[in-house]
């Protein structure tokens, strides 16, 4: 808008098909009775669009008969230039302006022009420009410029359509990942976070849930399918899916890994994915973990020590069909924290990732002793939690951040 008025006109408003805007086809007819349109922009002088929001609201569905200029230049894709602005808008503001003496000089124009938004051979929407008498009429070489500069608007905004279509995409999919509203399970109470790598609208291959198993026991599950994109994000799901159903079965935790890595095998873009499974049992003291070629786990014991876990075997990534993962299986007698993370927390080209490991843990530390004004347990680890998820680093944060705290409180008989 800066661009048209006020230099170029007095004033300009773009608007967009409503549904083109809806992601619906834009209109069966190529004459349609009437069009709908949804106003993006508007500025009139050097006025603020705020200041016209009362007469003139951004974000306002205009319907326009099919004999309005707006519905011409949609239907034959071709610009429209008039000495005046038309009987229909010229009706509308009117009656919308309530006396309004802005309309009035609004309306008192010499010149307007309609031009076309085209995108791949359609039309989407307009860019409307006018003049009042004391400027010359719009002439042709107007008329080239304002085409030339719908061109790129036309194609701006297509790109903003797919990047808002892209975002909205990796939001559902990220919302529909979060475990369910029952963040707690005998003896354990769970905080967890998620921090997406880029702007938002990248889906990365992270994932985590917390199931209950039978026999009152908890499972606990970080993975990392690779890479980014829809690829990715459709591999987690599956995985993720996969996990679920088989925490309903009553197995061991290494032979649920065991058979998540056959199902991996057969499922494409999981191959090389990794996770860590934990299976809490409160009444019998027992930490179960399964690794699948994932980063280990933290726990902080009763000494107020934070330290990864050593496993009995690390585990090869899933879908490599080796079948061999072993069960690491902690004793724990009094209340423990025990922290499931994914790589991006601690994996960076230039350091080592042990070092990285042990700077997460001293962070866990820093944070459990940070004195705080929250007294609600729950709170204070979901607290804790978003420290970590933001805690400085030096990995790049080219990968997601994924993490899981569970508070592990074994049952007293």
């Amino acid at each position: 808008m800066h661009a048209l008025t006020p230099g170029f006109c007095d004033a300009a408003s773009v608007y967009l098909l409503e549904r083109w805007v809806r992601e619906e086809n834009v209109y069966p007819a190529a004459d349609p009775p009437q069009i709908e349109a949804r106003r993006l922009a508007l500025r009139v002088g050097t006025d603020a669009a705020e200041s016209w929001e009362g007469l003139l609201p951004v974000g306002e569905v205009i319907v326009f008969p099919r004999g309005t200029p707006y519905a011409r230049a949609l239907a034959d894709g071709h610009t429209q230039l008039l000495d005046a602005v038309d009987t229909h808008t010229s009706e509308r503001l009117i009656a919308s302006g309530r006396g309004d003496a802005r309309i009035d000089d609004l309306l008192h124009t010499a010149s307007f022009l309609v031009v076309p938004l085209h995108l791949r051979g359609t039309a989407v929407g307009f860019v409307a420009c006018t003049r009042g008498p004391d400027r010359d009429p719009f002439r042709p070489g107007d008329v080239v410029a304002v085409e030339w500069l719908a061109a790129r608007a036309a194609i701006a905004l297509d790109n903003a359509r797919r990047y808002e279509r892209e975002r909205r995409t990796a939001l559902a999919i990220r919302n529909s990942l979060l475990p369910g509203s029952s963040q707690e399970v005998e003896g354990c109470r769970i905080a967890h976070g998620c921090l997406p790598a880029g702007q938002g609208n990248i889906i990365g291959g992270d994932w985590f849930d917390v199931l209950k198993r039978p026999g009152d026991r908890a499972g606990l599950v970080v993975g990392d399918a690779m890479g980014h994109g829809p690829e990715s994000a459709v591999a987690m799901i599956q995985l993720r899916t996969a996990v679920r159903t088989l925490a309903g079965l009553d197995i061991p935790a290494a032979d649920l890994v065991r058979r998540l890595d056959a199902l991996a095998s057969e499922t494409p873009g999981a191959s090389f994915a990794t996770c860590i499974y934990a299976e809490w049992d409160a009444r019998a003291h027992t930490c179960t973990l399964v690794g699948a070629g994932h980063p280990p786990p933290l726990l902080r014991g009763p000494d107020g020590r934070t330290g990864p876990v050593a496993l009995s075997s690390p585990g090869l990534p899933l879908g490599l069909g080796t079948g061999s993962y072993e069960a690491t299986v902690l004793t724990l007698d009094e209340p423990a924290l025990l922290v499931l993370y994914s790589d991006g927390l601690v994996e960076s080209r230039g350091m080592d990732i042990d070092q990285e490991i042990n700077r997460l843990a001293r962070a866990l530390d820093a944070a459990a002793l940070e004195p705080g004004a929250v007294a609600d347990e729950q709170n204070r680890l979901r607290s804790m939690c978003q420290r970590l998820l933001h805690s400085p680093s030096t990995a790049a944060g080219a990968d997601d951040r994924t993490l899981l705290l569970a508070e592990l409180t074994p049952k007293k008989e």
